[in-house]
């Protein structure tokens, strides 16, 4: 114990952080899964062996994603006695370039800079020199290649548009540490929120802090985390546990990940502080196999951590000892409810089991259990830090604090983003996500995940906190964003997302098993293509189909035993709610105005544009086109298996489907 605590005192948490003063050029590579993917460990691979070719001394780190996934692969460069810059996309053409135009001589490539990233911490105090912003710079800038450089000014990272908005408290060290490095976690403030709660705070004041900061779960249910803890905390029981759930499966969603891979030791120490707040021993992660880099950087910083006396016996000799342990899962959606989250954990198969008893009362092994997710324990530090009054003076009255949200799809700079509850949804589309790709219309946003639903335009100022987005139809969630824009279908949206909770539904309760497998034939028979009645039985029978669509769903959602049943329904209330229209296409016209659901469409080609060139007849696998070379072709409906190959290779828009 006193090794540990001799330990834990080397590396104390450094009260502000300044510029570090480098000898050697430093680099960091975003090598989050996002950058890995985009070609992280390619230009990493070829940054060490330029170096080598030129003999050139330099520090290569590997730090998580920052968020600006469409800027992947990230490289942040320091010389000695200068600036951290950091640039992107940088591909191995592009590092080359960087290498030779601003290591070599100092001109800093203008097209590929980011921003200077600021050295200074939230919340460092205020009028000290460490808490001053990074002065902008004036360097030699070059455009781009071949172009000639000129004096101007280096911009700050968080003035770029994508992080101007932004307010980063869960994601502050993302992308700016390496994740396994407690020296640097503790550099930038780690460890400061246990030391004072051991230190300075009862279990009883922590819990009092965490309350008053208004800290509401973020990983769908909005539950008050204060509360939470304080009905664990009274529960009675010698042995109680704390778990996080990090089983982050929604489509589209990526937030726990990149907290994980970006800062795990900011979660490992909010899982600290709460088990010091409900006198728990004992802490368990719970993370799915399909995060791998998560789980190995997770296994580094548990081990680092006892290592140096912040888990494990008597941590920094305060008298309070309590470890963590992590758990695999099998990629089980379901088992991101909490119940059937504890059943896996104790080694049987994740079923959602009846409340009560709750998880803070019977919980792992019959014992007394608190849950929260990822984003919620990286909150916690923070608010021992510097209080609960802080925190709640960000967001609204009844939604305190930032979100973190995965911006994907239809969007110009898909990436992970932190912004403060209570900004509009537009703005976060249209402004830190750049507005729709490609010059296309929005259509809608589908929020909170496959048990989410859909905003469309007119829904757009929907400021993100829980009531505002109940009341528009959607959920938070846990804070998934999929963008789409005019050639997207919302019935064939609602069947994919109905359709992912179909296959992950535990199927233990009928109203979920057979009310969404039948929710899900019923979506899937519009999108088929079916001779019509006349028109009044057309219109009768499509009108009876949509009101037994909305009623079904509703059942659902009211009698499923857990989250997963009773959020499934979402996408199609919510769908059916904004894009009626849609819906009553498909059913009464037989038709995809979105042209998406093939089966629908009917391809022909325009004998004004088609110069008869053959392509498309050559090209149909089922040899339904036909014509001959320099006439106008055309397509034999009755052959027609509506793949779609005619339309896409077509040189002339000659094909049409409608």
């Amino acid at each position: 114990m006193a090794t540990a605590a001799r330990q834990a005192a080397s590396l104390r948490p450094t009260d502000a952080t300044r510029r570090p003063q480098v000898a050697l050029p430093q680099f960091y590579v975003g090598s989050g899964t996002c950058g890995i993917a985009a070609g992280a460990d390619r230009v990493m691979a070829l940054l060490k062996q330029e170096l080598a070719a030129r003999g050139q001394e330099a520090t290569v780190k590997q730090v998580g994603c920052i968020g600006m996934c469409h800027w992947e692969p990230i490289v942040d460069v320091r010389l000695p006695g200068g600036l951290r810059l950091s640039f992107g996309p940088c591909d191995e053409r592009n590092l080359r370039r960087i290498l030779h135009e601003y290591v070599d001589h100092g001109v800093v490539p203008g097209d590929l800079l980011l921003g200077v990233v600021e050295e200074t911490l939230p919340g460092d105090a205020p009028g000290s020199p460490d808490s001053a912003p990074e002065a902008p710079l004036q360097a030699l800038i070059q455009p781009g290649p071949d172009e000639p450089a000129f004096p101007g000014r280096l911009p700050l990272l968080s003035e770029h548009p994508m992080m101007r908005h932004q307010t980063r408290i869960v994601l502050q060290n993302c992308g700016l540490i390496d994740p396994e490095s407690l020296e640097e976690y503790l550099g930038r403030g780690g460890y400061r929120g246990l030391r004072r709660a051991l230190l300075e705070l009862t279990p009883e004041q922590v819990i009092e802090e965490v309350t008053v900061s208004g800290l509401r779960g973020r990983g769908g249910a909005g539950f008050p985390t204060g509360r939470k803890w304080a009905l664990a905390r009274r529960s009675p029981g010698e042995e109680k546990y704390m778990v996080c759930n990090a089983d982050e499966g929604d489509p589209g969603a990526f937030m726990d990940r990149s907290v994980l891979e970006g800062d795990p030791f900011r979660v490992l120490e909010g899982m600290t502080l709460g088990a010091y707040a409900v006198g728990a021993s004992r802490g368990f992660v719970y993370v799915r196999a399909e995060y791998p880099l998560a789980v190995r950087r997770l296994e580094k910083a548990v081990a680092l951590a006892r290592e140096h006396g912040y888990l494990g016996e008597d941590i920094l000799g305060s008298g309070f000892s309590f470890d963590i342990e992590l758990k695999i899962g099998a990629g089980a959606f379901v088992c991101g409810e909490e119940t059937a989250l504890i059943a896996s954990i104790e080694g049987r198969r994740g079923m959602p089991r009846p409340r009560p008893p709750y998880p803070a009362e019977q919980g792992v092994f019959g014992r007394p259990t608190n849950i929260n997710n990822v984003e919620t324990y990286a909150n916690v530090p923070d608010i021992v830090v510097r209080g609960g009054r802080w925190f709640a003076s960000i967001g609204t009255e009844t939604s305190k604090g930032t979100k973190v949200f995965a911006v994907s799809g239809k969007v110009s700079w898909p990436g992970l983003i932190e912004v403060p509850m209570g900004m509009p949804v537009r703005r976060i589309i249209e402004e830190i996500g750049g507005g729709v790709a490609d010059g296309r219309r929005f259509k809608a946003v589908q929020m909170g995940g496959p048990s989410g639903g859909c905003l469309p335009q007119e829904q757009l100022d929907t400021p993100v906190d829980y009531e505002s987005l109940v009341e528009a139809g959607v959920i938070m969630g846990s804070g998934g964003m999929v963008v789409m824009d005019e050639t997207n279908c919302m019935v064939d949206v609602a069947r994919f997302f109905l359709n992912f909770c179909r296959e992950e539904s535990c199927g233990q309760c009928t109203p979920c098993r057979v009310g969404v497998d039948r929710l899900c034939g019923m979506l899937e028979q519009m999108t088929r293509r079916h001779a019509p009645g006349t028109a009044s039985e057309a219109e009768e029978d499509g009108e009876a189909v949509l009101r037994k669509v909305e009623a079904l769903a509703r059942s659902v959602r009211e009698a499923s035993l857990c989250g997963l049943g009773q959020t499934a329904p979402n996408p199609v209330l919510s769908t059916l709610r904004y894009f009626p229209d849609e819906y009553r296409a498909h059913v009464l016209e037989h038709r995809c105005p979105a042209g998406q659901c093939t089966d629908l469409l009917a391809y022909a080609i325009d004998p004004a544009l088609c110069t008869g060139c053959g392509l498309c007849a050559r090209s149909c696998p089922q040899g339904a086109i036909g014509g001959e070379k320099g006439q106008p072709y055309h397509i034999d409906a009755e052959l027609c298996q509506r793949c779609g190959l005619c339309l896409r290779i077509c040189n002339f828009a000659a094909v049409t489907a409608a």
